[in-house]
């Protein structure tokens, strides 16, 4: 069973990857690192990696690689915020439904 993965969770995703890159990361390596997690196509990464984008989440440039034109993608301090915000609830959340799945009470 594979449990529906909404934007905001994507989000985090990938922002957690590219955050990895100092330097920033291709689209290519994003989806191969995000399928590590999750299963994603490249026509559901690069939506997302545009919004991010548009909400200066990502620095996006471009650099010659092997006499073509690779675009990379590099998280900003706007996206290092979400980040770190996404983090925080992400533990909160899957505190929670844990302790649901280990039958214990929620205060």
């Amino acid at each position: 069973m594979t449990f529906n993965t909404g934007a905001a969770l994507l989000d985090a995703i990938v922002l957690a990857v590219v955050s990895k890159e100092e330097a920033g990361t291709y689209g290519y390596k994003i989806t191969q690192d995000v399928r590590r997690a999750i299963d994603i196509s490249e026509s559901t990464l690069y939506p997302v990696l545009r919004r991010l984008q548009k909400d200066d989440c990502l620095q996006v440039y471009d650099m010659e690689c092997g006499g073509r034109n690779r675009r990379y993608y590099k998280i900003t301090q706007a996206g290092e915020a979400q980040l770190r915000l996404y983090s925080d609830e992400w533990k909160r959340y899957s505190q929670k439904i844990s302790a649901l799945f280990a039958g214990e009470e929620l205060a």
